[in-house]
């Protein structure tokens, strides 16, 4: 082989290997479970001291929450992907509600629209406004992206245990609320 084919294949693989490195720590640095684990305890710690707008008056405070498994979902009325899995987690709160199951929503929108939507579509889990400021909330809880809809699950000890950037199925509920007591 001549010494040019040499160092070509020669940059080609430290050019791969670079690739794989740089591909390696960006899926490390996506990862909420790998990502400053003191930064999401204290998160999580800080989650139970939250009170909420409810849409409709009032408060929603998290402290009265905990001790229970909790289902704590990050959406906006204008998410279509938020907008389409409310009608399965209204079932899942109403099926589950009875095992100890909670389900909360935290709107990341504001008052008039999110009173609009559920005034046409009820839940029957409370809804908190988050605003603006839920999205940082959904990023200390390892929502890297900071995108919608986004879920986190609490377990009856308080602590996060499961989380879903993206639109949810029947088959993560189905497992959460086998696993998760």
């Amino acid at each position: 082989m001549t010494r040019r084919r040499q160092l070509l294949f020669g940059g080609v693989a430290i050019a791969a290997a670079g690739a794989g490195l740089g591909w390696a720590l960006q899926r490390r640095a996506a990862d909420p479970d790998t990502r400053a684990p003191a930064g999401r305890a204290a998160a999580q710690a800080e989650v139970w001291k939250l009170r909420f707008d409810n849409p409709r008056g009032g408060d929603l405070a998290l402290a009265g929450m905990r001790g229970r498994p909790l289902l704590l979902n990050f959406w906006a009325t204008w998410c279509a992907p938020c907008v389409e899995e409310l009608p399965m987690l209204d079932r899942f709160a109403r099926e589950h509600g009875a095992a100890g199951w909670q389900v909360v929503g935290l709107a990341v929108d504001n008052a008039a629209p999110v009173l609009e939507f559920l005034t046409r579509h009820p839940v029957a889990f409370p809804v908190g406004l988050a605003g603006a400021k839920g999205v940082a909330l959904s990023r200390s809880l390892g929502n890297t992206h900071g995108s919608l809809p986004f879920t986190v699950v609490f377990d009856g000890r308080g602590e996060a245990v499961q989380r879903r950037l993206g639109s949810l199925v029947g088959d993560d509920l189905a497992s959460w609320s086998a696993q998760i007591r």
